[in-house]
């Protein structure tokens, strides 16, 4: 699949990025190359395997999250090194508006 110029720009555009002219032809030479070897892999008969997300058998190790009680003075110490605090814990910036 061949990919325009022009179509590389207006990508671009849609997630604000800002390419020069040259980006925009080497872009659509580099993603037509991409775009042609994902068409050849849609090719390939994959009827009767199974999805997999990996292949290893490794598993995540994890512990359970447990609370653990901090000494009171050891707690103000840590505390009078935040920044800003709020009732008695840390305050931050609003991540959402």
């Amino acid at each position: 699949m061949k990919l325009s110029k022009q179509s590389v720009a207006h990508v671009a555009q849609l997630a604000r990025l800002g390419i020069t002219d040259e980006e925009a032809e080497r872009y659509s030479v580099q993603l037509s190359s991409i775009l042609d070897y994902v068409e050849t892999l849609q090719q390939v008969d994959t009827d009767g395997i199974e999805p997999t997300a990996q292949v290893t058998g490794l598993e995540n190790i994890l512990r359970d999250d447990v609370m653990a009680s901090v000494l009171p003075d050891v707690k103000a110490g840590l505390l009078k090194q935040a920044p800003a605090l709020e009732n008695g814990l840390v305050k931050t910036k609003s991540v959402f508006e």
